[in-house]
């Protein structure tokens, strides 16, 4: 049986980050929740798939290893799945933790006050044609905060720690009754760290993280297009107070290359030849991005027409085989002729009989009918 794409049961693409992940799983699970849906064994089915799609894109080393060898890594005994293959349960709880996430700065949860993770960072790179086909490794310099080493990121001197805030006791909130209703507030004092820095850090002024340019490899698989991304775990913005790291995103551009065009996996190029080859047929050389091939031209070719060449265009970064080269035969008219050539061309025009070309150029000949056709339809 085939396994739906995690991506597509949970509404976002594959590029999505952490939050947009979370924000469908929670729309979708309430949806479909057995407690919102009893009895109902289609609700519960998809509750299920949502909730093990989330599983395995939320965590970052499941959905990395997801992204390159799709469901075969979750199969037992892969040797790539690294104990990620688990089993998936509903309960009434989830329902609680998704209405919790989504209201409790409303209604009041006091559940304790989470570190906030850093900011993802994106760094625009730009690469030839041929490096997006090969792949590459680049180096790049990025400007970012990170955790300072002084105060191992707690914002507090050396030696010294945070006091718990007596604004809102270390809740990093306070609650206003209005009414029937009590109102959670982020505290004005703390701003909802729950603590208070009486003596900061020197060297990051109690931010617990100071601004850096940190050098990174990059490696950009072969086969990457324009509007790709690579997602670098841990490489984006440090968090605050000693919290888990933002991600890095490398979004990918590709050059414009002088002779070839990309659609896909192909590639596209004009191949300029003479009338002489384009009528008696002939063998031409043509280019490649691995060097030159021949092609074999056949005698009346057309200008427009287009010969491919398989296995010679981009492979496939995700699909993993090669798609190919389409050459387009433009044929050249000739310039700067001497008088020697152009009397033999004299020659040649005459031995065709009629400027139509009814035997020799069979596109003139449909061309001047259609004209004749179209003024003999107006004299009726």
């Amino acid at each position: 049986m085939t396994q739906q794409d995690y991506y597509k049961i949970l509404e976002v693409s594959n590029s999505a980050n952490e939050r947009e992940i979370k924000r469908a799983y929670k729309k979708l699970a309430i949806k479909y929740h057995p407690d919102r849906n009893p009895g109902n064994k289609i609700a519960e089915e998809k509750f299920k798939e949502v909730k093990q799609a989330y599983e395995i894109l939320n965590d970052p080393k499941k959905r990395s290893a997801y992204d390159e060898y799709g469901h075969a890594a979750f199969e037992q005994n892969h040797g790539t799945s690294g104990g990620f293959h688990s089993s998936f349960t509903s309960s009434t709880s989830d329902l609680n933790d998704i209405f919790g996430d989504v209201f409790g700065d409303i209604f009041g949860n006091n559940r304790t006050n989470s570190k906030k993770k850093g900011s993802d960072l994106q760094y625009n790179i730009s690469i030839t044609l041929e490096e997006a086909v090969q792949g590459t490794t680049k180096n790049i310099t990025i400007p970012t905060l990170n955790t300072c080493k002084s105060c191992s990121g707690q914002g507090s001197a050396y030696g010294a720690t945070p006091q718990t805030c007596s604004h809102c006791n270390g809740h990093g909130h306070i609650q206003m009754r209005k009414g029937f209703f009590s109102v959670q507030q982020t505290c004005s004092t703390c701003q909802g760290s729950g603590t208070v820095i009486k003596n900061p850090c020197k060297i990051c002024y109690g931010q617990g993280r100071i601004k850096i340019s940190k050098k990174l490899s990059i490696k950009i698989p072969a086969g990457v297009d324009t509007n790709d991304r690579i997602r670098l775990n841990n490489e984006g913005e440090a968090g605050q107070c000693g919290a888990q790291s933002g991600d890095l995103y490398i979004q990918i551009t590709v050059k414009k290359h002088p002779i070839f065009i990309r659609k896909e996996n192909n590639l596209h190029c004009h191949v300029p030849i003479n009338f002489t080859i384009a009528a008696l047929g002939g063998e031409i050389e043509v280019p490649t991005l691995t060097g030159r091939v021949k092609l074999k031209i056949p005698s009346e070719t057309q200008s427009g027409k287009s010969f491919r060449i398989r296995g010679k265009g981009v492979k496939s970064v995700r699909k993993g085989y090669p798609g190919d080269l389409l050459c387009k035969i433009i044929v050249e008219t000739p310039v700067k002729l001497n008088e020697f050539q152009k009397k033999l061309l004299q020659k040649l025009g005459k031995s065709f009989g009629e400027v139509k070309g009814e035997n020799h150029s069979p596109q003139s000949k449909r061309f001047f009918d259609s004209v004749k056709r179209f003024f003999d339809n107006l004299t009726q």
